[in-house]
């Protein structure tokens, strides 16, 4: 998932993705719960929104999003997701400084 080192202009072999998203997907899916399963071939993500209010019984939810990934793409998804996890908690930390613009104990 790491883009690939940027090649000259019209240099052969410089390859951009030219993804499509369908305007009824640009909203995205809300989840708030994930469940992985996986064999020697791929793995399944299952993303699903949950009910977390229910304090007995059945908890109601829906899935809203089901992904089959090879280990490969899994290993680089993972990479990806630290990187950006890392990135963000870097981001928060700064904004959460005492000195940081807007914190309550900036001057």
């Amino acid at each position: 998932m790491e883009p690939e080192e940027p090649t000259p202009e019209g240099e052969p072999g410089e390859r951009r993705l030219n993804i499509h998203l369908a305007p009824e997907l640009i909203g995205g899916v809300y989840a708030n719960f994930a469940n992985i399963t996986f064999s020697q071939y791929e793995f399944t993500l299952t993303f699903a929104r949950i009910e977390h209010e229910v304090e007995q019984g059945d908890v109601p939810g829906a899935v809203v999003a089901r992904v089959n990934a090879s280990p490969r793409f899994v290993e680089e998804l993972i990479a990806a997701l630290q990187d950006s996890w890392s990135k963000y908690q870097t981001q928060e930390g700064i904004r959460n400084l005492p000195e940081a613009p807007g914190h309550p104990g900036a001057s």
